[in-house]
């Protein structure tokens, strides 16, 4: 297996680890066990032999970085790991999108200063990830609610002042948004 491949399981292990403990509340290696290990063997996560060590590995790794925490033999998520999991499920495109665009569009404008400047690059690429169109430099659009999502970002990256959420009847123009988006009318 190649460095990237070995990377890449590494990395779906660990959200596969993060999202099973933000289900449950807490989680104990001996519920991974059943439950999880047959389903991460399926999906080329987790090789056949040695399962359990993988785990437990991965889960002491994500402690050290401050992802999980250990007590009384489980696992529980940390603030940082909600935040870590959130921005992993913003990036996946787990954006909730209604049967039907209610005709409204959701304008995101962010001005954050040049000494925040790695914080704007992330913003931008999860905005990019999650699927949103970009109208300008620090201007975007996305055709279904995700205000949540936003008041959440904004507490992540501490830039709440810094982004503004527009909920907009009409943009000029907004035809080539809306084939942008396969909105009809």
């Amino acid at each position: 297996m190649g460095r990237l491949e070995e990377r890449n399981r590494k990395e779906n292990l660990q959200k596969l680890i993060l999202n099973s403990v933000a289900t449950i509340g807490v989680l104990s290696i001996g519920l991974i066990a059943p439950n999880v290990m047959g389903a991460m063997s399926k999906m080329g996560i987790l090789p056949k032999l040695r399962q359990r060590e993988y785990i437990s590995s991965s889960a002491i790794k994500l402690v050290k970085r401050g992802l999980l925490k250990f007590e009384n033999g489980s696992y529980r998520l940390t603030v940082e790991g909600e935040k870590v999991l959130r921005r992993w499920q913003l990036s996946n495109h787990e954006l909730k999108e209604s049967r039907k665009w209610d005709g409204k569009w959701r304008m995101i404008i962010f001005d954050i200063p040049e000494k925040k400047r790695g914080i704007r690059k992330q913003v931008a690429t999860l905005f990019n990830q999650a699927g949103f169109y970009r109208l300008q430099d620090s201007v975007w659009i996305y055709p279904y609610d995700c205000e949540d999502v936003i008041g959440l970002l904004k507490t992540d990256f501490g830039v709440g002042k810094e982004i503004l959420y527009v909920i907009a009847n009409e943009i000029e123009n907004g035809r080539h948004l809306r084939h942008e988006f396969g909105l009809n009318s």
